[in-house]
């Protein structure tokens, strides 16, 4: 690919230049020849003031209502955003006519003319309560491949068999759906992974030891062993499970401390994977953060190959923390840990690497130079009301591709707000990463060590700086057949760059939106596509060619954001459909 770039060819006619048409999309690059490396503990006093040595927080709301508890960016530029419905009103109210929730706590009736949920619009910084009927606490949610948020179960009799459905719209009319259907098990902090058919894959829940598909044909659950095997008592530690869609078809699956490869359509383990060295826990509520590396398809195409796969996991916290923390008030040192594994050997093992600080809850976001973000959480304590302490302020960078592993973690600058429990973190379409919520309490409470937060903030990673934006490619047009990037075939992009640099050149990235709660972005994905050729059209214009990906277990069918990524600097991405 590095040839392609290197030997630009030149079009002999010469067209106008192109005024540079910014869409509303989403991208992020570390420049790592810019930021500064360190292994001591940072501290919210850390001065960072340049926005390329280390990004910038920017303060959105001081309030939208509602705890941003889960997070999903829609394929309109919206996000959706909720906490739970049965913690007593929020502080935003319904519109007028809008039908209250009632429901029964501590022994009396409560009538709630709250919102719980709201669609928040990136383009006017704005924000629309939204009404839900049922629970939707600790659930889940995954995109259909039409862009429908498919969103399943919660807490309690009337949300955790509950299956919601919204659908993306511009006019301020879509709410959300109650479908008549139910899961044929309890949902409550269970996981999704979109397939390569468009269905949804819903696997695990607080004693719900097995998993099932989205649409439902029937009432079919099936058995999942492993999760009751990794139930650890009293403790659990196996929530929100880490699914990971691999190239050949399989899911990885991760909980509690083990991870194997799944055959889910024949119902059995294809592989047991070998153990992590470092004895952690790494899922709710010791909870960390999983993340399926960037897949690089690296000509295999013309090859009939499948790239590349590794996972990365990073955080959690020892055992018995989870105990410590609840019933005796000590808050024990999360882990700094993480594991890395290349699930293409042919005997895969975790190779082990250590965060510039201990981490628990935090989000891990892949960003769309194939870098991590880790941002959010605590450095004691576990997940859960009250059982966490000594908030981490400073996002890190993890360089994915950086082949010296000391120097792969960089230390971002700090945040000012706490981010415990119940806080999450998502990419959004303009380069930003919006992050909210942070309740550790049974309650909206304001007056705790760690309040209640319901704020929303973005954070602005070092490629936003004034300093590259020369380097910035602009999306002009995306040439496809019926506006869909297919399988295997070709496709164009048109856009403008002030600078060219040939070495290391441009890449096309496919980037899925995910849904992310508790400290697990699910869907999480980037495609780096290969290119077949890169034309100069006139003085600051250029055509990319590139493949689709080459089949649905690489990319499974539905919207993703395709970015170009120029000398570390991504464009503004723009929605495309893969199928």
């Amino acid at each position: 690919m590095a040839s392609v770039f290197k030997n630009l060819s030149f079009s002999s006619s010469i067209i106008p230049y192109f005024v540079p048409i910014f869409f509303s999309c989403f991208f992020i690059v570390s420049h790592s020849e810019y930021l500064s490396n360190t292994t001591s503990f940072p501290s919210i006093t850390t001065k960072n003031t340049n926005v390329s040595d280390g990004g910038e927080w920017v303060l959105l709301h001081k309030s939208i209502g509602v705890s941003a508890m889960h997070m999903q960016l829609l394929i309109n530029d919206r996000v959706i955003i909720f906490d739970r419905t049965d913690m007593g009103p929020s502080n935003l109210s319904l519109p007028d006519g809008t039908a209250c929730r009632q429901y029964i706590a501590h022994n009396r009736t409560v009538n709630d003319c709250t919102a719980h949920s709201l669609l928040y619009d990136l383009a006017t910084d704005t924000f629309r309560p939204l009404f839900v009927a049922s629970e939707f606490w600790c659930s889940s949610g995954a995109l259909e491949p039409n862009g429908t948020l498919v969103q399943t179960g919660g807490y309690g009799d009337i949300g955790i068999r509950k299956i919601r459905t919204f659908s993306p719209c511009n006019d301020g009319s879509c709410q959300w759906i109650e479908l008549p259907e139910k899961l044929s098990d309890n949902r409550w902090y269970a996981s999704n992974q979109i397939l390569p058919d468009g269905r949804v894959i819903v696997v695990g829940g607080r004693r719900a030891f097995s998993y099932e598909f989205y649409p439902k044909k029937n009432d079919k659950w099936f058995y999942f062993r492993f999760l009751a095997e990794t139930n650890d008592q009293g403790e659990e530690n196996n929530l929100y499970p880490f699914l990971h869609l691999l190239p050949d078809g399989n899911l990885f699956i991760f909980a509690n401390n083990r991870s194997i490869l799944f055959d889910y359509n024949n119902n059995r383990i294809v592989k047991e994977l070998p153990g992590m060295p470092v004895a952690v826990k790494r899922n709710y509520p010791s909870t960390g953060s999983s993340v399926l590396l960037p897949l690089k398809m690296n000509g295999i195409l013309s090859e009939l190959g499948l790239p590349q796969v590794e996972i990365l996991i990073c955080g959690g916290a020892p055992p018995s923390a989870f105990h410590k923390a609840k019933y005796e008030n000590v808050h024990v040192l999360a882990s700094n840990s993480c594991g890395r594994i290349k699930l293409s050997d042919p005997d895969p093992k975790w190779v082990m690497e250590e965060m510039p600080m201990p981490r628990v809850m935090s989000d891990m976001l892949l960003l769309p130079t194939g870098d991590v973000l880790i941002i959010n959480g605590a450095s004691n304590g576990t997940a859960g009301w009250e059982n966490a302490e000594n908030p981490v302020f400073n996002p890190v960078l993890y360089r994915t591709y950086e082949s010296d592993p000391e120097r792969r973690f960089v230390v971002l600058k700090p945040a000012g707000i706490p981010r415990m429990y119940h806080s999450s973190a998502v990419l959004v379409p303009d380069g930003r990463v919006l992050v909210g919520g942070s309740n550790p309490h049974e309650m909206y409470n304001f007056r705790r060590a760690f309040p209640t937060d319901l704020s929303l903030e973005a954070f602005h990673p070092p490629y936003l700086a004034p300093l590259f934006a020369s380097l910035r490619p602009s999306i002009l047009t995306v040439e496809t057949r019926d506006d869909t990037v297919s399988y295997g075939q070709e496709f164009s992009v048109t856009f403008v760059l002030s600078e060219y640099r040939a070495d290391p050149g441009i890449t096309v990235a496919l980037v899925t939106p995910s849904f992310t709660t508790h400290s697990f972005a699910m869907n999480q994905r980037i495609v780096v596509l290969d290119v077949a050729r890169l034309v100069r059209l006139s003085t600051s214009a250029y055509k990319i060619t590139a493949y689709g990906p080459p089949k649905n277990t690489v990319a499974p069918p539905g919207y993703y954001l395709l970015f170009l990524v120029h000398a570390g600097t991504p464009s503004h991405g723009v929605w495309v459909r893969v199928q």
